[in-house]
């Protein structure tokens, strides 16, 4: 199974929500189309996609099943993904080797082997893929794949601490695939799981489906995350310094900003009223440390409403501000500064210091 990890490290693709859950999906070349589960963007009109070919950007979510707990994404464009095959129906028996793939707890590509311990676990009228391989929160929506480096199922749901996952057969999506591509490729859908008809947003006027009279939630019209208070100052902030504030969000009052070489977090501790911004800029050298640091005390004398400090042998630049003390006028400069000199500081250190870069996940 080793030689299949290449590949499948360019076609499993990380997905998260615009509040901040994350999950995995997978890129299958002959629908060219992005397949997870959609408990992973339920209620999402886009979500935020992360891959090693491409950079983070928004995808429209075209289709969800709540039936199946199946979602189709768009793909980026302009990428050219490896192909990987699906495998053939009923070609998995218990015994069978396998390796679940994705990013388990946010984390980076992860691939777990295990055993098929029951082919067809019935499971409210649906037959999952029972596996020992271990996975976790995160995992939802990545391929399990067999021993040929084929996928014969997407990982779905499992039992924590209980070496006791599920997977969706193959079968189920690819028959939902050929269903959505018939009729409605390329369109906002859903499947009604009340009738379980494939409904386009364009055909219905409300809620509801016209088929059926069942309550259904398209994602297009779902109203995008909203934010109150210093959060929302914060993100129109985010937004006055040209970020994208959607593909900022990291969780409830959290967000990820890259600025050139740079990665900026910032935090609005609602308990505390406190808003923090961290960049963790480099680590100390093994040597001559003593220099750093004279030079970062230095530094902090003439730095207005920011500082350095050092956890473990990471360099991080901060800045706090009082919510109750926020607005625009005041913390966008604030934002401003921070971001610039994060970025300057970091270069200094590494080119006239020998700090050492962070290393960034591969």
């Amino acid at each position: 199974m080793q030689e299949y990890i290449d590949i499948y490290q360019d076609i499993v693709i990380q997905i998260q929500s615009t509040t901040g859950a994350t999950g995995t999906g997978f890129y299958v070349k002959e629908y060219d189309l992005i397949v997870t589960n959609e408990h992973v963007v339920k209620d999402y009109r886009e979500a935020i996609i992360n891959g090693s070919l491409f950079h983070t950007q928004l995808s429209t979510v075209l289709y969800c099943d709540p039936m199946y707990d199946i979602a189709f994404l768009a793909p980026p464009p302009n990428v050219e993904f490896p192909e990987v095959h699906l495998a053939l129906d009923n070609s998995v028996k218990e015994g069978h080797e396998i390796m679940a793939i994705g990013h388990p707890h946010g984390l980076k590509f992860t691939a777990t082997q295990g055993i098929v311990s029951k082919a067809r676990r019935l499971q409210n009228n649906i037959n999952y893929i029972q596996i020992d391989a271990g996975i976790n929160p995160g995992n939802s929506g990545g391929p399990l794949v067999n021993k040929e480096g084929q996928i014969v199922g997407m990982i779905t749901y499992m039992y924590i601490g209980e070496n006791l996952g599920f997977a969706l057969p193959k079968r189920y999506f690819n028959k939902t695939y050929e269903e959505y591509h018939a009729g409605h490729h390329g369109k906002i859908a859903q499947r009604c799981s009340s009738c379980s008809n494939i409904i386009e947003y364009e055909q219905v006027s409300s809620n509801y489906c016209p088929n059926c009279g069942a309550t259904m939630n398209f994602p297009k019209s779902v109203k995008d995350h909203q934010v109150h208070g210093p959060a929302q100052i914060i993100e129109e902030i985010i937004a006055d310094l040209g970020k994208n504030v959607q593909i900022s969000r990291r969780g409830q009052n959290q967000w990820e900003i890259q600025q050139g070489s740079a990665t900026i977090h910032i935090y609005y501790i609602e308990h505390s009223g406190f808003i923090m911004g961290n960049a963790h800029l480099v680590r100390l050298p093994r040597n001559q440390i003593g220099k750093i640091y004279e030079y970062m005390l230095k530094e902090n004398y003439g730095l207005e409403g920011l500082f350095f400090s050092v956890n473990n042998r990471d360099v991080v630049m901060s800045f706090f501000i009082q919510s109750k003390h926020l607005n625009k006028k005041t913390a966008f400069p604030i934002f401003k500064n921070f971001l610039e000199k994060a970025d300057h500081y970091d270069d200094i250190l590494v080119d006239d210091y020998g700090a050492i870069w962070n290393k960034s996940a591969e």
